[in-house]
């Protein structure tokens, strides 16, 4: 909750120094040591009758390893826009006019803070359609963790200092009339949704960023050697029909095959996994079971090569990746970051981040 409510950035710097690059390192160090008593408790998960004692909590917390590989810094970082009395303005100067359409992007904690790469992803697919994006002044949060761990006080200060915030935006950038809001995360979706962004961007409206891309008419076709499950998380982003159908519109396997559903909760469940860990190894044990059947499926008919499990959730994608050793190396990434690689090539972050800051950033004194 700390990294989460931290703004600065060099707080926030130092916390994900202690998370991710020792904590999560220590994390996977205690699977590799513990793995013995880590794989007996994923195979026969114990009830939760109460708290477990602490030496099973331990074993609960490491029995399945953390996310590895992650990126070194926050999405505000690579871009230098980390200012918190500015307001940065990405767009592509060969694209975009004056009169261009405009969107206000919140990336929110998880797609910014700790899977930049989800942040830059989305950024990079709206530059490439041409539009002009708007980011908020520094690193933000929703409120929505903060109320679901009890902290209504806190949550509701967020709320009111975020929406305070970007009514200053919408007035210093009336030129732009932004009338769509963009997110990549359904927690984030949810909490906006009380934000009231038509009364702060006359007109607007909330969309997830796979459902805007879907409107551009944005289409993988002919994905070949590598075929994909749909993993739809307890807060899905995509409201305007089945996500479902949304993700086989964006995504299309070169082999005439469709994405398949891969049901149930991840497990990671936001703070759950730290907070209650023999929960979530139950949780996760279910899980485990629905995606050995998917994968068993997608390889009913020969198919021998990679599969790859496609999410809208920077808490599920964490989630996700965990059982990488577990389920025939299955591997984890967000859809908008999958479609960033096909479409804009392998190499489309650092491609990305060296354009937009050789020019493609204005900045708006808030």
């Amino acid at each position: 909750m700390l990294f989460l409510n931290a703004t600065h950035p060099n707080t926030i710097k130092g916390l994900r120094t202690a998370m991710i690059d020792i904590g999560y390192k220590g994390q996977r160090l205690g699977n590799r040591l513990l793995s013995p008593l880590g794989r007996a408790q994923t195979a026969h998960p114990p009830a939760s009758l109460g708290k477990a004692p602490v030496r099973e909590q331990v074993i609960h917390f490491i029995n399945k390893k953390m996310p590895g590989n992650l990126p070194n810094k926050t999405a505000r970082a690579l871009l230098d826009i980390e200012d918190n009395q500015v307001i940065p303005i990405i767009r592509d100067p060969g694209k975009t006019r004056a009169d261009s359409e405009a969107v206000f992007y919140f990336p929110g904690c998880g797609s910014e803070r700790l899977f930049s790469q989800v942040g830059l992803a989305t950024q990079a697919m709206l530059y490439d359609v041409g539009v002009q994006t708007v980011l908020p002044p520094g690193y933000l949060c929703c409120g929505y963790p903060q109320r679901a761990a009890g902290q209504f006080d806190k949550a509701d200060k967020i709320t009111t200092d975020n929406r305070v915030l970007f009514h200053r935006i919408a007035n210093t950038l009336n030129y732009l009339d932004i009338r769509t809001v963009i997110v990549s995360c359904g927690t984030c979706l949810d909490q906006l949704a009380d934000y009231e962004f038509e009364k702060i961007f006359p007109g607007c409206r909330l969309i997830d960023i796979h459902e805007y891309l879907l409107e551009k008419k944005v289409k993988l076709e002919g994905v070949n050697g590598t075929r994909y499950l749909y993993h739809d998380p307890c807060h899905s982003p995509m409201k305007q029909r089945d996500p479902l159908k949304t993700v086989n519109a964006l995504i299309a396997p070169g082999d005439g095959s469709s994405i398949g559903k891969s049901d149930r909760c991840c497990g990671e469940s936001g703070t759950l996994a730290i907070a209650r860990p023999d929960i979530s190894t139950q949780v996760r044990f279910r899980k485990e079971e629905e995606l050995q059947g998917n994968v068993s499926s997608v390889r009913s008919d020969g198919f021998d090569g990679p599969v790859k499990v496609l999410t809208s959730c920077p808490s599920c994608l964490q989630g996700l990746q965990r059982y990488k050793d577990d389920v025939d190396q299955l591997d984890a990434d967000y859809i908008v970051v999958e479609i960033a690689k096909h479409v804009l090539g392998e190499n489309w972050l650092p491609d990305y981040v060296n354009r937009v800051r050789n020019g493609s950033i204005e900045r708006v004194l808030v």
